[in-house]
C-alpha cells in the first residue's frame, strides 16, 4: 500500500464516520493516526458529546470486532479478562473469555472504577496480550483501546494513575460543539425517537484486517530523518527542565510520538515525517504525561499552554 492509498483510506473512513457523527473532525484524526500508529486513544468530554458514538462509528468504518466495557465502582478484574471456571459436566476448568477479547475495546467512563480493575488494562494495552492464571493469552495486532471519561462527574470517580495515562497514545479533550453542529445534531437526531446503531445511519466498512495490517507496514516505512529525531528529543528533554512541570514526559513519550508522527505523515498523503507533525500531535500527546507544579496550580497555568510554550522554545528543524 501506498502513503496516497492511506490517505484515500483516512478520507474514506472519516466520510463514513461523518454520517453518523457531526464534526469531531480534529478527535476523529487523532484515532486515525492512533490505529495507524498501533497506539490507544483517551477521549474526555461532558456526557452528551457523542464520545461513544465516534468509538462505535469508528470500529463500524474499519470492519473490526467492537466491544465494550461500562466501567462501574464495582466492576472487577475478571469481569474484563474473563476467567477459568470449573464445568461440572467435564470435570475441567474451561477459560470464559472476557469482553476485552476484541479488536477495539470502548472502555467507557474508565474512571468510574478503582485503580486495581483499571490495571486489568496495563498489560493488554502495553503487549497485547492478558494473563489468566498464569497463561498469557494474546489479543492481536489490531487491539485498541478508545477510553472516555467525564470530566465534570466528582463523586465516585477514580482517576487514572500515571502508569495508566502513560499508556494512552492521546488525550483528546472533546468539547461541545460549535453553534452550527449543536443545529444540525438537534435537526438530524432529534427526529429519531430510537437510539440508532452506526449502520442505521448507513456507516459501511471502508476497510479490513488486511488493508489496516498494510497500512501499518506502509507507515513504518515512512521517512524519519535525523533532524526530526533531534527535534523529538529537544521538545521530550525540555518537558524535564520547565520550571512550571513537577514530572516531565519519559523517553517512552517520545517513541509514541515519532511513531505518530510517521501515521499523520503517511495520512496527509507523504513518505516523510516534517516538524509539523510533530507540533500538531504534541498537545494531544503530551497533556496527560505532565505535572503541574504546585506553584504552577496557584497561578492557574494549565498544561496546555505549557505545552506550547514548550513548542515555540524548541527551534525546529528547516
Amino acid at each position: 500500500m501506498s502513503v496516497e492509498e492511506v490517505q484515500s483510506l483516512g478520507n474514506a473512513i472519516r466520510q463514513e464516520i461523518a454520517k453518523a457523527v457531526v464534526g469531531q473532525e480534529e478527535t476523529v484524526d487523532l484515532m486515525l493516526v492512533a490505529l495507524f500508529s498501533g497506539g490507544h486513544i483517551l477521549l474526555e468530554g461532558p456526557p452528551g458529546t457523542a464520545k461513544t458514538l465516534l468509538a462505535h462509528s469508528f470500529a463500524a468504518t474499519l470492519g473490526l470486532q467492537f466491544g465494550r466495557i461500562q466501567f462501574t465502582p464495582d466492576l472487577m478484574p475478571a469481569d474484563i479478562i474473563g476467567a477459568n471456571l470449573f464445568d461440572f459436566q467435564t470435570s475441567r476448568f474451561t477459560l470464559t473469555r472476557g469482553p476485552i477479547f476484541t479488536d477495539l475495546l470502548l472502555a467507557d467512563e474508565i474512571n468510574r472504577t478503582p485503580p486495581k480493575t483499571q490495571a486489568a488494562l496495563l498489560e493488554a494495552m502495553q503487549e497485547r496480550q492478558v494473563t489468566v492464571d498464569g497463561k498469557s493469552m494474546a489479543l492481536g495486532d489490531r487491539f485498541m483501546v478508545v477510553a472516555t471519561q467525564n470530566p465534570i462527574e466528582q463523586q465516585g470517580v477514580y482517576p487514572l494513575p500515571e502508569a495508566q495515562l502513560d499508556r494512552f497514545l492521546f488525550k483528546q479533550l472533546v468539547d461541545y460543539p460549535s453553534a452550527d453542529e449543536e443545529r444540525r445534531i438537534i435537526a438530524e437526531h432529534g427526529a429519531r425517537r430510537e437510539v440508532m446503531e452506526p449502520a442505521g445511519w448507513g456507516v459501511e466498512a471502508r476497510a479490513d484486517g488486511a488493508s489496516i495490517g498494510a497500512a501499518l507496514e506502509t507507515v513504518a516505512a515512512v521517512r524519519l530523518v535525523d533532524e526530526i529525531v533531534d527535534y523529538v528529543t529537544a521538545l521530550i528533554r525540555q518537558t524535564r527542565t520547565v520550571s512550571d512541570l513537577e514530572a516531565g514526559a519519559s523517553p517512552r513519550a517520545g517513541a509514541m510520538l515519532a511513531a505518530a508522527a510517521r501515521a499523520r505523515a503517511a495520512l496527509d498523503g507523504r513518505d516523510f515525517v516534517v516538524p509539523d507533525d510533530v507540533k500538531r500531535l504534541a498537545p494531544a500527546l503530551l497533556r496527560h504525561r505532565l505535572i503541574l507544579s504546585p506553584s504552577a496550580e496557584i497561578n492557574g497555568r494549565r498544561v496546555e499552554e505549557v505545552v506550547q510554550s514548550i513548542i515555540e522554545a524548541v527551534e525546529a528543524p528547516r
